[in-house]
C-alpha cells in the first residue's frame, strides 16, 4: 500500500484548455427533444472549464488522504478518512458512472464518527482497470477484499449507487458474516426474469413505468456497452465531447427540474461537474469506465440480503414500491423515501444521508445515542 497524491502534469492542464478554446460546437438541433445537453449550457461550462483552477481543487481533493493498494492484481486508489476513535465502525462508500470518488466526499467527510472508504472503482480515475471479466461479482469481490485483507476491517457497512448499488447488495449477500449493515437508496430490482415474473401490482406498475422510461433514458447505456470504443474514441480526443456527455447525466439524473436552466447546478454545481470531468480527462479512463456496460453479460443472481438494512429510496424511484424491498432484504429495519435528493444521492443530499448513516449506525449499536461530531477537515466544502 502507498500514499497517492494528485498531480496532473502541467502540459495536460495546458493542453484541455488549449483543446476547449478551439471547440467547435453546434447550436441545438431543429425541433431537438428538451431534455439532453442544450447548446447554451454546453457552451458555458466549456468556457467555465476553461477557466477552471484545477490547482486549486487538485489541493482539496489531496486534502484527504489517498491511497493505492493491489487487491487481487488490480490496482485500487481510494480514499480512506479515519475516525479518531480507533472502535469507530467502518463504512465503503461506492460511486457510480459517471461520477467517480471525487463527488463522494462532501458525504465522507460529515462521519468522523466513521472510518469512511471511498475506493474509485476498477477503470474509474486512479484504479487499473480489472484484467478479466469485470462482473458485479468481481467488484464486489475486490471490494470486500479491500476492507478485509488490504485494510484490516474484520466488519463493516456498506453504500452504493448506481453500477455500485448492485455490488452494494453483493457484498452484503455473499459475505454475512462480515457486513454490519447496507444502506440502500437504489433498492435491488432483482433480474429482467424475475421482474417478468412479479404478479405484485404495485411492483408491476413500476416496473412497467421503468420499461417505458428506458429507451430514450437508457439509450447512452445502450451505446456503452454496444460500441463502447467508438464512444470512447471521440470522449477521450474533445474535453467539450467529454463534458457534455458527462454533465447531461449529472444534471438529467439528479434531482433537478431540468427544463429550468437556472436550477441546473442546484444540486452538484458546476465546480464539482468540472471537477468529474477533468478526472476522466487526465486519466483518459472514459473508455475503461464503460467496462460494466458490455462486460458482464447476463444479470447476475443475488440471493436474499439477511444482514441489517435501511432503505430510503431516491426521488428518480419514488414509486419504488415498499414490498420489493421485503422480499429481498430480509431484515428490513427503516424503508422511507426520500423528500430530495437524485440519483447522485449522497451527492445531492450529504447532510440528510450522513444524518440516516449515523441513525441507521446507533440503531445497530455501532455509536452511541450521545456522541458528538465535527465534520472531517477539510473546512471547505466547495470551491
Amino acid at each position: 500500500m502507498r500514499s497517492f497524491q494528485i498531480s496532473i502534469p502541467d502540459d495536460i492542464i495546458v493542453d484541455v484548455r488549449e483543446r476547449l478554446s478551439h471547440s467547435r460546437l453546434l447550436p441545438d438541433s431543429p425541433r431537438r427533444p428538451e431534455t439532453g445537453m442544450s447548446a447554451v449550457y454546453l457552451r458555458e461550462l466549456v468556457e467555465s472549464w476553461a477557466e477552471f483552477d484545477w490547482r486549486a481543487r487538485e489541493e482539496w481533493l489531496n486534502q484527504h488522504p489517498q491511497f493505492i493498494t493491489e487487491v487481487d492484481g488490480t490496482d485500487v486508489h481510494f480514499v480512506h478518512l479515519r475516525s479518531e476513535r480507533a472502535d469507530a465502525p467502518a463504512l465503503l462508500v461506492m460511486h457510480g458512472w459517471p461520477h467517480t470518488f471525487a463527488l463522494q466526499l462532501e458525504f465522507a467527510r460529515l462521519l468522523p464518527d466513521f472510518h469512511v472508504i471511498v475506493p474509485s472503482m476498477p477503470g474509474f480515475a486512479f484504479s487499473a482497470p480489472y484484467a478479466g471479466t469485470m462482473t458485479e461479482g468481481v467488484m464486489a469481490r475486490l471490494m470486500h477484499t479491500l476492507m478485509t485483507d488490504a485494510l484490516g476491517y474484520e466488519r463493516y457497512l456498506t453504500y452504493g449507487e448506481d453500477i455500485s448499488a448492485n455490488v452494494s447488495d453483493l457484498i452484503a449477500s455473499s459475505y454475512p458474516d462480515q457486513v454490519q449493515g447496507i444502506l440502500a437508496t437504489h433498492s435491488h430490482f432483482g433480474t429482467d426474469d424475475e421482474r417478468a415474473a412479479t404478479e405484485d401490482p404495485e411492483a408491476r406498475a413500476f416496473f412497467d413505468r421503468l420499461a417505458v422510461s428506458d429507451g430514450p433514458d437508457g439509450a447512452y447505456g445502450h451505446v456503452q456497452g454496444t460500441r463502447p470504443d467508438t464512444l470512447a474514441a471521440g470522449l477521450n480526443d474533445s474535453p467539450a465531447g467529454l463534458i457534455a456527455w458527462i454533465a447531461e447525466k449529472l444534471v438529467e439524473w439528479s434531482d433537478t427540474p431540468t427544463s429550468q436552466p437556472e436550477t441546473f447546478e442546484r444540486r452538484i454545481s458546476r465546480d464539482r461537474i468540472i471537477t468529474e470531468a477533468m478526472i476522466y480527462w487526465a486519466t483518459q479512463s472514459i473508455a475503461t469506465s464503460f467496462r460494466r456496460y458490455f462486460d458482464t453479460g447476463d444479470d447476475e443472481q443475488i440471493a436474499p440480503v439477511e444482514v441489517p438494512a435501511a432503505v430510503a429510496i431516491q426521488r428518480h424511484e419514488h414509486d419504488y414500491p415498499e414490498s420489493v424491498a421485503r422480499s429481498f432484504y430480509r431484515d428490513l429495519r427503516s424503508f422511507d423515501r426520500l423528500p430530495e435528493g437524485g440519483h447522485f444521492t449522497v451527492a445531492e443530499v450529504p447532510q440528510e444521508m450522513a444524518t440516516r448513516m449515523r441513525d441507521f449506525a446507533r440503531e445497530l449499536g455501532l455509536l452511541s445515542a450521545s456522541a458528538q461530531w465535527i465534520a472531517h477537515p477539510p473546512q471547505t466544502l466547495r470551491m
